[in-house]
């Protein structure tokens, strides 16, 4: 099939263009607030007393935005574009040497913004004097809601595109836009995997669904660590498996026994999933 025609920018507010990206951004963390503060009202979820109150969880926001943004971008500079902590350096214009801020050109590392929310996690506990596992269990459910947003936004943009493939549904991700904005198509005219879309599923909504059901119907949150531990041992079998129909990042160096940047970034998520399972279960529910 031929990639549709999308627009990546929604509308032009004059010189400012809004981008269906920074869009996915923020319907993710403005319905995941919502989310939030309906898990942080509802007591029987935790046993009695929630963690924080709602005024806490506006707070835990802004902190979480930031690890998300700085994370992220740090991330991937980290894990995929290391040159651009040298062009700080040795960057030959002004533009190379603080391509590292320019968030407007994309680059954004999973994986960053989750070392970035966790870094956010620990610091908020350690200045509110909240349990760490808690807010962490606040926080896994409502991840699944900008993952999805974001994959889908990714295929809008025509990025992050899937291996070649003879699938009924795969996609030509070349059109008259990519075209012109690169002068070539950089996924080349063959056939791939939709990974974005695979994404999207899994990562949001079959995740979404898995964590809910851990918190409404398991009652999960009465005992700290397991939802976050779910979470991370959930995201990081999905990103592993699809890390098999996506093309691996450019400029990465083949690593052994066929793995990728994904999936070993993902192995620590799923073993420290298991380990707080593991915890979880052996203690008895809180019951405040």
């Amino acid at each position: 099939m031929p990639f549709p025609e999308f627009d990546p920018v929604l509308i032009h507010l004059g010189p400012l263009p809004i981008r269906w990206y920074a869009l996915a951004y923020v319907a993710g963390i403005v319905l995941g607030w919502w989310y939030a503060t309906r898990l942080v009202k509802t007591d029987r979820l935790w046993g009695g007393r929630p963690p924080m109150t709602p005024a806490q969880l506006d707070d835990l926001v802004l902190w979480i935005v930031l690890g998300i943004i700085l994370g992220g971008r740090l991330g991937y500079a980290l894990f995929y574009k290391p040159v651009m902590y040298a062009q700080l350096f040795t960057g030959d214009t002004l533009g190379e040497r603080f391509e590292l801020f320019q968030l407007w050109t994309g680059g954004m590392s999973f994986h960053g913004g989750f070392l970035g929310v966790a870094l956010a996690i620990v610091l908020f506990s350690r200045a509110q004097k909240i349990d760490m596992l808690r807010i962490g269990d606040l926080v896994a459910p409502v991840v699944p809601i900008g993952l999805g947003f974001g994959r889908l936004a990714n295929f809008i943009n025509g990025e992050l595109w899937g291996r070649e493939t003879t699938v009924p549904w795969a996609i030509r991700f070349c059109n008259d836009r990519i075209q012109s904005m690169y002068g070539f198509c950089p996924a080349g005219d063959a056939p791939r995997h939709p990974s974005q879309l695979y994404e999207a599923g899994l990562e949001g909504i079959v995740l979404f669904g898995l964590l809910s059901l851990a918190v409404w119907k398991g009652r999960l949150l009465m005992k700290p660590g397991y939802v976050t531990g779910l979470f991370l041992v959930g995201y990081g079998v999905c990103r592993a498996l699809l890390e098999n129909v996506r093309e691996p990042d450019y400029g990465m160096p083949d690593f052994p026994l066929g793995l990728t940047m994904g999936m070993m970034l993902s192995i620590p998520m799923i073993l420290v999933g298991l380990w707080l399972i593991w915890r979880a279960r052996s203690r008895p529910p809180v019951v405040a």
